[in-house]
């Protein structure tokens, strides 16, 4: 049976034992902002993000809480990765136990969490994802995957996909074509580029104007085995490019990526960092399309908000790896206080049958938000599968222009309004809401959201009303 498919026998949401609305955190209700604002910009080094204007002093449920007592949906799980919620009371009570009895060990030695985990993680995966370790990060996690897949195959190059994002560390970076790239010298050697996967805006198109990604794939492939010195050892791919601003693998993509990959003697890595552990409504991304990969990354969602990511491979390719040396030694690898939290996330998720409830509620919301696209002409495009979703902004639905600083503005009210949908206002994103509540998002929760934003739009300049 699919993980998160409905059985007779399973227990319903426990909503009674999770955070109400009206609870208020008390943990730093009397700081100081202006104070607190201060010296941040006299300590906090700058790595290459604004920092938002209010402090943010609580999380809790499906809210944050600013020092001014500003109570602001969270649209966007933290980073994407609280996927159950701020303060889950399970989460909690985990976190509390192991911090006490079982925290950290040294990197030799494994624990029953970890254990746990890797058998219901790789139980819940398709047969030929077997053999599971755990890191602290997603770009960790692929940068292990990379360093894996180039073991295994004795070979270097890696071929990622335009508009990615797999992390800073150095292979991954290397492997991402979005962001980060500059200022820091040479890049790892060997990485080649797809073309970036945007139905929206990509120039491959069949007669009738649809999207023919077929023939940009093909394209893609010919580009690179001209410039390959025959030493191809994977492709790193997400199913839904989050960064870039969530857009879909188009149907039949990964399949065909992975006969490319089979085609050149490469292995295949999918990266759901984002994706993964019901957020898309399937349990995984791949099931969606029925593929299996060589190697699975994940990261941000397992741990519900802690450092938690994982490496999972094929019995294949591990023992291949191992007898050619395969290392990853690191200070937080397989530790067991992240590791009890993310075997508690799943147990939740499959136990309370969150996966359905993703993909039920995900409907909900991608029809208001396509209802916010029939009454707003500076919507371009709806993007995404269950609760993940993007909104583009534009300027002029037919140039598809991108309206960098509406967007921003409609954010801004928003938020105002209470309620955080995080806008990717690089260039390279178009300028796109990217949209990631919790999957313990109730349906009033998800009205309450689509009323504030359509409350935004109606209420900024410049948004085109079609009514």
């Amino acid at each position: 049976m699919v993980p998160g498919a409905t059985t007779s026998n399973q227990t319903p949401i426990s909503w009674s034992n999770l955070p109400k609305e009206d609870d208020k955190p008390t943990l730093y209700e009397n700081v100081n902002q202006t104070e607190l604002i201060k010296k941040a910009k006299n300590h906090l080094l700058d790595y290459g993000t604004k920092f938002e204007p209010d402090i943010i002093t609580a999380s809790l449920g499906l809210y944050i809480y600013t020092a001014t007592g500003h109570r602001v949906l969270d649209w966007t799980s933290g980073q994407m990765s609280c996927l159950l919620g701020h303060g889950h009371p399970e989460i909690v009570k985990v976190i509390a136990d192991h911090a006490m009895q079982l925290d950290h060990l040294f990197s030799g030695m494994i624990s029953p969490p970890v254990i746990s985990l890797a058998d219901r993680l790789c139980n819940a995966l398709p047969e030929g994802l077997d053999k599971a370790f755990f890191l602290s990060t997603g770009g960790e996690s692929n940068e292990a995957a990379i360093k894996l897949a180039k073991t295994f195959t004795g070979k270097f190059e890696i071929v990622g996909v335009g508009a990615s994002w797999h992390g800073m560390t150095a292979q991954a970076l290397g492997a991402q074509y979005h962001f980060g790239r500059r200022g820091h010298g040479p890049l790892m050697p060997g990485m080649h580029m797809l073309p970036p996967p945007n139905a929206y805006r990509s120039c491959f198109r069949k007669p009738d104007g649809s999207y023919d990604w077929e023939a940009e794939l093909e394209y893609g492939w010919r580009m690179i085995d001209m410039q390959s010195c025959g030493s191809l050892a994977a492709c790193i791919v997400e199913c839904i490019q989050s960064s870039a601003g969530m857009h879909v693998l188009p149907p039949g993509y990964l399949k065909a990526l992975k006969k490319h990959c089979m085609a050149r003697g490469m292995l295949l890595i999918v990266d759901e960092a984002q994706t993964g552990v019901g957020r898309c409504g399937d349990f995984m991304a791949i099931n969606h399309e029925d593929i299996v990969p060589d190697i699975l990354t994940l990261s941000k969602t397992l741990g519900n908000g802690l450092p938690l990511s994982a490496v999972v491979a094929s019995e294949k390719v591990s023992a291949g790896a191992a007898e050619k040396g395969f290392f990853f030694y690191t200070t937080h690898v397989n530790d067991p206080l992240p590791a009890a939290v993310g075997d508690k996330v799943l147990e939740i998720v499959l136990r309370d049958n969150l996966v359905e409830h993703s993909r039920k509620y995900g409907q909900t919301l991608h029809r208001g938000l396509q209802k916010l696209y029939s009454r707003y002409g500076c919507i371009g495009e709806i993007r995404g599968r269950g609760l993940m979703a993007g909104v583009e902004i534009v300027t002029n639905r037919e140039t598809k222009e991108p309206a960098l600083d509406l967007a921003k503005r409609i954010g801004s009210r928003a938020y105002q309004l209470g309620l955080w949908a995080n806008l990717s206002s690089h260039p390279s994103f178009g300028g796109t809401f990217r949209i990631a509540p919790p999957i313990t998002v109730t349906e009033i929760q998800i009205e309450d959201g689509l009323s504030i934003l359509e409350r935004a739009f109606a209420e900024t300049e410049g948004t085109m009303p079609l009514y």
